[in-house]
């Protein structure tokens, strides 16, 4: 029975010396395998109880279970004190220090067209003009026949026209349509600018999208001349760029006003010396305008002998381009962050 006993004592010490010296979650785990699992020392010891005479075994399985006890709470407690040590490095790892100035936060912005687009509507609000809009899917006759461009006209030629439902529902080609609608629901005066997407079914390049956006701009009143007309362009140029910019204006033809010009301005990236935006001329063409045709007038019911109006219509992708020194409209729709952060 001393046999027995000490052979326990030696086997616990043993055990308890070896746990201590286990530092990490699988030391631990082999630890309780070799000493407590089924193959385990103190397994073994205690199958070897029963070879004891009958009188002796209780004594030595009581003393094999304050063994087991003793290893057990042993094993808990070392499991525990690994489990806090490891919590306590993963914390200090991941310690912030606050005093750390942050990081900055990137956040999304307005697209350059919505920038431009609201600039431009910013100006002619101040000029006294509303805002409207208008449908995307638009009627022939508003889009063409409105507008002084019969079906058989060959200035259609000049807007390549996706169509929804030939020959009467299309895509519009410009805000241009927009003109008529107004008209017909508002006796004058008019002052309006309208904002909107428009489709030409055509080759994209550095200067041309199948999608675009443009503002049409209108006014109809007594006694309009083409005076007023360049006098609210002037304006609205040296405010969209700089107060001191030179424009130049030259005759131009658009089927639904007579007569009709076109507006260029003094290239902004080089200031009218020549360079390769403007192709050496130091002029940028930005935007076609007139005075209203009489017969779009007629086809309203206004009377051209009473009022008269002006119009003018723009490219939002235009005005970007000239104002930020852009020379491919591709770059607006590409989804290029490194190109649309620039500008947020």
């Amino acid at each position: 029975m001393a046999a027995i006993d000490v052979a326990l004592r030696g086997l616990t010490d043993r055990a308890l010396l070896e746990l201590t010296r286990a530092g990490d979650r699988s030391a631990i785990e082999a630890w309780r395998t070799g000493y407590l699992g089924r193959s385990g020392a103190l397994s073994l010891h205690m199958r070897s109880i029963g070879q004891l005479p009958s009188e002796e075994r209780p004594a030595a399985g009581q003393a094999a279970n304050a063994a087991k006890d003793t290893l057990e709470a042993a094993f808990a407690a070392r499991q525990r004190e690994l489990e806090e040590q490891a919590l306590d490095q993963r914390l200090e790892s991941e310690h912030i220090d606050v005093t750390l100035p942050g990081r900055p936060i990137h956040t999304g912005g307005l697209h350059p067209i919505t920038h431009t687009l609201r600039r431009i509507l910013e100006i002619f609000r101040d000029m006294g003009f509303q805002v409207a809009e208008g449908p995307e899917v638009e009627l022939d006759w508003y889009n063409f026949q409105a507008l002084n461009i019969p079906p058989e006209h060959p200035a259609r030629d000049m807007w390549d026209t996706f169509y929804v439902k030939p020959p009467s529902i299309l895509l519009r080609t410009h805000t241009s349509p927009m003109q008529a609608r107004i008209m017909e629901r508002t006796r004058p005066p008019v002052r309006v600018v309208v904002p909107g997407r428009c489709y030409r079914y055509e080759g994209q390049d550095a200067s041309h999208e199948w999608m675009f956006y443009q503002v049409e701009g209108l006014a109809v009143d007594k006694g309009l001349t083409m005076a007023d007309l360049k006098g609210v362009l002037v304006a609205f140029a040296r405010r969209i760029f700089w107060p001191e910019i030179q424009t130049r204006f030259r005759c131009d033809y658009f089927p639904f006003v007579e007569p009709g010009v076109e507006m260029s301005v003094q290239c902004p990236l080089c200031r009218g010396e020549g360079c390769r935006v403007c192709k050496t001329t130091g002029w940028i063409e930005l935007l076609g305008a007139g005075m209203v045709h009489p017969r779009v007038l007629r086809n309203v019911g206004y009377d051209p002998d009473v009022v008269n109006g002006f119009a003018f219509g723009m490219g939002a992708e235009r005005i970007a381009m000239v104002k930020h020194g852009v020379d491919d409209i591709r770059s607006f729709y590409g989804n290029d962050l490194r190109f649309l952060q620039q500008f947020t």
